[in-house]
């Protein structure tokens, strides 16, 4: 604790923080920097009344991360949960998963069967082809729609480059990286071919990483803590336990990844650009290590829970139109995307049920953005769509024999749709005097969703057709101040909505193996609404200082949270052999959260700058005080128990504890060289919620233990070659993230060498 005391004391008292600029750039600049995500079109980010994060491709190149996850995590100011290797969860004010909104070119990631759990999906955009990322902070359904909750995270990946003359451009790009911690052996390249009016752009990225080592330094109160002692393989077609000769080594972890991206821009006229958009991911099987520590009877509960591929291909046609008509600007986007995800399991030595849970999604949507200019006026208005349609099966099979016979969906083996549907505006007006500017905006949009059982023998629900119809109006309205040059003064109002999608409503799941708890449907749910309202404050102080502060307080109502419930009348029922407590998703009453951020830049000296930010969150949900609800409550031994007691208020599962990175970095000509830190706060148990997705049995008996960890990052540019070399976690800190069941790599050395051309 000393050492985090010390680090966010780094951070200089009082400090509270709005918008970061990546320690890439300049800190200390005006707020000049374009932003898209805010506006849909090209918007000074002085301009914007909403908090917003602009990550360039020039500091994504630099930190060199091996998923979006981790580049998520070195910004400082984006908390990111992980179950496994291959898993990136980012959670922003309190909210993840299906809370928070994934984007990228424009187009939603988010889909019908978004959980409000933990998501790996985010890793399944290359970083390595990103122009920019951003990150908006706070709901942003007025340009968005559903899901928008706690923010936004939009990739925004290359176009190619057109000709300026009549030779053909030609460049690109590639790197390898090696990372000792997990063995990780990546390597891309990407190629433009440019005309006068085609350009093609296309990459490929493929990586293999090995079993995550984690660190040897253990807390001193929790001298095992994340070991993995014992796992479970096959020998001469027995399940076997066998013990680990390194229980640093987190054994059945690694996995292998392969992205592609192709792009064709074709320059119709000075003002028509068509670009046709392909993007494809997928992954070998990737182990849910989290699931593969569970015990039953003090024994490893599985011998097998792994995702089967992680596969999303993206096509996607935009138009770009400017000067049309009575508009300044036009796009359209269309697209189609293809998801599938899977889930296989099986207990130790039942060779006769490996559980394959398949999921088939496909999404076709448009979005139809304009934009008009007059006067001191901006004014985008759109709309948007999407459709969305799932195919869920399930088999159970006898790896001795192949015989394969029925078993239980995740969601419903019937129709599965939803279509959601939007109108927006979006308006910015400046003033005369030029150091006011509102920002406003309104959406209404509808959202309609089928979903039927076709097979009701495994739990004979009470209802085999789930119908919701819901119409949502949202908001925003923002005022920014500009007193004085380098000067920043900004409020924003804006409320937020989610609709229920088919996870939410009719999803059947194992909730936790520790507590045995299965979640099953409930048709009754409503809309997640909240309510939100910004402060922030950026200042230059001098020419050498810039400070950012920033506060937000959120209502959050309708809240859906999974509570106690009774199916067919019973409140616990077999699951996998399993009695199990049944629970179901309900809307709490009342919601809150509440946060600061803070953080601080300087030139030192010539050469070398200073940045330090830190973010505290804090949420809970109110609950009818006259009857039970599960908390963790503190025993006469020190640990902490799951009880039932009468409380008027329980803690929101997903609320990070305190987080944040401080910096020193030097640039000079063709070197660059970083020391910073990344440290997080204590997680006590008291603050975890019993029954939500906090994961507290991948904790300690006292909750997540803070943590600090020293990294050095360095560079060296002579063209067309850098040489990039880092050392994570110099001190081999043993560590995991708040509600994670995977520990952080040890001490990893990190190696890379880039071409351009």
């Amino acid at each position: 604790m000393r050492k985090i005391a010390i680090a966010l004391l780094a951070n200089v008292a009082g400090l509270w923080v709005h918008a970061q600029e990546t320690v890439s750039d300049s800190a200390l600049k005006e707020l000049s920097e374009v932003v898209i995500s805010a506006s849909k079109f090209p918007e000074k980010k002085l301009n914007v009344a909403q908090r917003i994060d602009v990550i360039s491709s020039k500091y994504i190149s630099r930190v060199n991360a091996q998923n979006t996850g981790d580049l998520l995590i070195n910004t400082g100011n984006v908390f990111v949960q992980k179950s496994q290797q291959g898993g990136s969860s980012p959670v922003i004010r309190g909210f993840e998963a299906s809370r928070v909104l994934l984007v990228v070119d424009g187009v939603r990631l988010n889909n019908l069967i978004y959980r409000s759990g933990h998501l790996q999906n985010a890793i399944t955009v290359d970083q390595n082809m990103l122009s920019s990322m951003e990150v908006l902070y706070g709901p942003a359904s007025t340009i968005y729609g559903s899901d928008a909750l706690g923010g936004v995270v939009h990739f925004r990946t290359k176009d190619p480059v057109l000709s300026t003359n009549n030779t053909t451009l030609v460049k690109g790009s590639g790197f390898a990286r090696y990372s000792s911690a997990n063995n990780e052996k990546t390597i891309h390249e990407d190629i433009n071919l440019g005309w006068k009016k085609f350009a093609w752009l296309q990459s490929y990225t493929y990586s293999d990483f090995g079993d995550m080592k984690m660190g040897a330094n253990y807390p001193s109160a929790y001298p095992t803590f994340g070991r993995r002692d014992s796992f479970v393989t096959r020998m001469n077609g027995i399940d076997t336990v066998l013990k680990n000769a390194n229980p640093q080594v987190q054994k059945f972890s690694g996995y292998k990844q392969w992205d592609i991206l192709q792009k064709l821009l074709f320059k119709q006229s000075d003002n028509v650009t068509h670009i046709l958009n392909v993007q494809y991911s997928n992954t070998t099987n990737v182990p849910r290590y989290d699931r593969l520590q569970d015990k039953r009877n003090g024994t490893l509960r599985f011998a097998e829970w792994y995702y089967g591929p992680q596969e999303r291909l993206l096509t996607a046609y935009e138009l770009r139109i400017a000067k049309a008509g009575r508009f300044d600007n036009i796009n359209l986007n269309l697209n189609y995307q293809e998801i599938e995800e899977s889930r296989y399991t099986r207990d130790y030595r039942r060779y006769d049920r490996l559980d394959g849970r398949v999921e088939n999604v496909n999404v076709a949507g448009f979005v139809l953005d304009s934009r008009k200019i007059w006067n001191n006026n901006e004014l985008t208005i759109g709309i948007d769509g999407q459709y969305n349609t799932l195919q869920s099966t399930a088999s159970r099979v006898n790896i001795n024999t192949g015989a394969s016979t029925k078993l239980d969906t995740r969601y419903p083996n019937g129709k599965n749709n939803q279509l959601n549907a939007g109108l927006f505006a979006q308006h910015v007006h400046k003033f005369k005097n030029k150091k006011l500017m509102l920002n406003d905006g309104l959406r209404v949009q509808t959202s309609r969703l089928l979903s039927t059982i076709t097979d009701n023998s495994f739990f004979n629900l009470p209802f085999t057709k789930i119908e919701q119809k819901n119409t949502t109006v949202t908001g925003n309205v923002g005022l920014v101040y500009l007193p004085a040059s380098g000067s920043k003064l900004s409020v924003n109002i804006a409320s937020g909505f989610r609709a229920p999608n088919v996870d939410d409503l009719a999803k059947i799941f194992e909730s936790s193996t520790a507590a045995r708890q299965v979640v099953v449907p409930n048709n009754n749910i409503k809309p997640e609404r909240t309510y939100n309202i910004d402060l922030g404050i950026s200042q230059n102080i001098g020419k050498n200082i810039r400070i950012e502060a920033s506060t937000f307080y959120t209502w959050f109502r309708n809240a859906l949270v999974k509570a106690p419930y009774r199916l067919n009348g019973q409140d616990s029922i077999l699951y996998n052999g399993v009695l199990s407590q049944v629970l179901a998703n309900s809307n709490a009453n009342k919601a809150y959260l509440f946060g600061v951020s803070g953080a601080v830049y300087a030139t030192v000296a010539n050469y070398i700058t200073f940045s330090s930010q830190i973010n505290f969150t804090r949420g809970r949900f109110q609950t009818d005080n006259t009857k039970n609800s599960s908390v963790y409550e503190k025993q006469a031994n020190g640990s902490y128990a799951l009880v039932s007691k009468k409380v008027s208020s329980k803690p929101l599962d997903h609320i990070p504890p305190v987080f944040g990175k401080t910096s020193i970095s030097y640039q000079k000509e063709k070197l660059f060289a970083e020391i910073f830190a990344l440290y997080n706060g204590w997680k006590k148990l008291d603050q975890y919620n019993a029954d939500g997705e906090d994961n507290a049995q991948y904790a300690t008996a006292d909750g997540m233990p803070g943590w600090v960890t020293f990294n050095l990052r360095t560079s060296y540019s002579f063209k067309p070659v850098t040489l990039q070399f880092s050392i994570e976690n110099i001190f081999d800190r043993n560590y995991r993230y708040f509600a994670s069941g995977f520990s952080a790599p040890g001490r990893n050395f990190i190696l890379a060498v880039r071409v351009e051309f």
